[in-house]
């Protein structure tokens, strides 16, 4: 947040950018009053949907995707003079390779620097496909995302 309000003036975001990014911040400030795999939202979403897991981290997850692809469009758009191609398809490819070396970051903190507390940390609740379906939602989030800001551009253009 102070980093955004730092260079407000030189990094340029539309409104939604804004509130996507701050609302991506609160789901994080949320999941770290507890460890992701014990929130309380992910608890009840598991006694609704009748499901083995807290789903909690995969929400934010997919959030990474769906709720910053815009504003990293927004700011290639805005602060590079690429095609305009790039700035639809750049956001989706940089989600991915986030997505990818947090894993990659999360597996190295927990089963080479901290074997005996990896277990708890990794949060995988057992799953061992956790690290692919987390990388799979961020992509998708940020698809769609793409998908649906492109789609509204066009109809609102007609």
């Amino acid at each position: 947040m102070g980093g955004l309000a730092l260079t407000h003036r030189r990094f340029r975001f539309s409104d939604l950018s804004y509130t996507l990014m701050f609302v991506y911040i609160l789901l994080h400030v949320y999941g770290a009053m507890y460890t992701y795999a014990e929130n309380p939202l992910g608890y009840w979403l598991q006694d609704l949907f009748h499901s083995e897991r807290n789903h909690y981290d995969r929400i934010v997850h997919f959030s990474f995707g769906f709720l910053l692809a815009y504003p990293m469009r927004d700011h290639f758009k805005n602060h590079f003079q690429w095609p305009n191609w790039v700035c639809w398809v750049l956001p989706v490819e940089i989600t991915m390779s986030f997505s990818a070396a947090y894993e990659l970051i999360e597996w190295a903190v927990a089963d080479v620097f901290f074997p005996a507390q990896g277990h708890a940390y990794l949060g995988s609740q057992g799953d061992i496909w956790d690290a692919q379906k987390d990388m799979a939602l961020a992509f998708s989030g940020a698809v769609l995302a793409m998908v649906l800001w492109s789609t509204a551009r066009r109809v609102m253009r007609r």
